[in-house]
């Protein structure tokens, strides 16, 4: 048994959103300043840029983690690798090295609470099952997921998208059902959000932050010739053809 009073509201924090086991504690006043940071610290919080922890409240289930994000676990909670063998091993540090995301992400089970360490980025949450095909994610969003998020790598379906999209050639890509955490630079806010039924989004840059796994991507001159294009200014655009769903920041 333990009382813990970081999910309750204190004169420094509250918890500002709940997604399933998942809690967003926001820190309203940042207390943990000295005399040289104290007005960057003032003003940053101005701009709603605070120090905001992601807490799992366990009851029996599971979550996984980005490797190094745990800070301290309270309660019975234990914590396992997500590998379950040699060879499963050997595939997950191939994905690693192609997504740039880390290979061992650790699983925690049991009763109790699994705090993350702080942040200053914003915290996003998306119900997993949402997302047509899965949801392909930028490489440094994952932060947490339900452990029945399956974890994995989608690669380009052709060259064009790797090449000139700006966006790799392989992606992490989560599937199943259950909460995902993710860790923008962007607030929810602030993000565009495009539903799809059987049409066409062009961008121009690599501002999709997370695409529905069934939808086409490549890129694509914006006119049908190339004289064309270089007269429109616009050049290339990413492409994202199907149905789905695109999430997409305002800035590049």
């Amino acid at each position: 048994m333990f009382t813990a009073n970081i999910l309750s509201q204190t004169a420094s924090h509250h918890v500002v959103e709940q997604h399933g086991c998942f809690n967003t504690v926001e820190y309203t006043q940042d207390y943990s300043v000295t005399h040289d940071t104290a007005t960057s610290k003032y003003f940053a919080a101005q701009m709603n840029l605070r120090k905001r922890q992601v807490v799992a409240a366990l009851n029996g289930n599971a979550v996984t983690l980005q490797a190094g994000a745990m800070q301290m676990l309270i309660g019975q909670v234990d914590a396992a690798t997500n590998v379950k063998g040699a060879g499963d091993l050997v595939k997950k540090f191939i994905g690693s090295k192609v997504t740039g995301e880390s290979a061992i992400k650790p699983a925690y089970t049991g009763h109790g609470l699994v705090v993350l360490e702080p942040t200053y980025k914003y915290i996003l949450y998306e119900n997993v099952e949402n997302w047509n095909g899965g949801m392909v994610i930028d490489d440094g969003l994952f932060l947490a997921c339900d452990s029945t998020v399956e974890l994995g790598v989608v690669a380009r379906s052709n060259l064009s998208s790797a090449i000139l999209g700006n966006e790799g050639l392989f992606n992490s890509i989560l599937k199943g059902n259950g909460i995902a955490v993710l860790e923008s630079r962007v607030p929810a806010e602030e993000l565009f959000v495009v539903d799809l039924n059987n049409d066409v989004l062009k961008i121009d840059g690599n501002m999709a932050i997370a695409w529905s796994g069934a939808l086409e991507f490549t890129v694509e001159r914006t006119t049908k010739t190339l004289v064309g294009s270089a007269a429109s200014g616009e050049g290339l655009v990413n492409v994202y053809r199907g149905t789905g769903r695109v999430l997409m920041s305002p800035v590049g």
